[in-house]
């Protein structure tokens, strides 16, 4: 199974957009100690579930802080700002479901290759990116 390494996030994708006819995307992802990532943003056209596999992730869900742990969850309704962080000294492991699958692992490629490019991210090219596939930075 490929890893997807973006910073402090390491992704893999269990099925996407590509092998559900559009249903849905779902990943695995965990989370560094003392991450913080990704800025906030929303998505334009999905919703997003959250599942908690182990450690404790904040999400940051329109301006309230949810702690989510193992069996925990949280629903990230399309047009709600959201953000996550890692507070803890140990990896923080979820369940990612969007539905519908709209990125697939080729978002999360395409800006991990931004980000591994050397020197400080072109965070310009990070935006468009995220344009592209609908996802909208929002301020904190």
């Amino acid at each position: 199974m490929e890893t997807i390494r973006i910073g402090g996030l390491a992704l893999e994708f269990l099925h996407s957009k590509d092998d559900t006819a559009g249903s849905l995307d779902l990943f695995r992802m965990t989370v560094a100690p003392q991450a913080k990532v990704p800025a906030p943003h929303y998505h334009e056209s999905w919703d997003e579930v959250v599942y908690g596999l182990s450690g404790t992730l904040t999400f940051r869900i329109d301006g309230a802080d949810h702690m989510i742990g193992p069996g925990g969850s949280a629903f990230i309704r399309r047009g709600v700002v959201h953000s996550f962080r890692n507070d803890s000294e140990e990896p923080a492991t979820v369940l990612n479901v969007l539905t519908p699958g709209v990125l697939g692992p080729a978002y999360f490629r395409e800006v991990a290759d931004v980000m591994a490019a050397g020197g400080p991210p072109d965070l310009e090219k990070v935006k468009a990116i995220m344009s592209r596939y609908g996802l909208v930075p929002a301020a904190g």
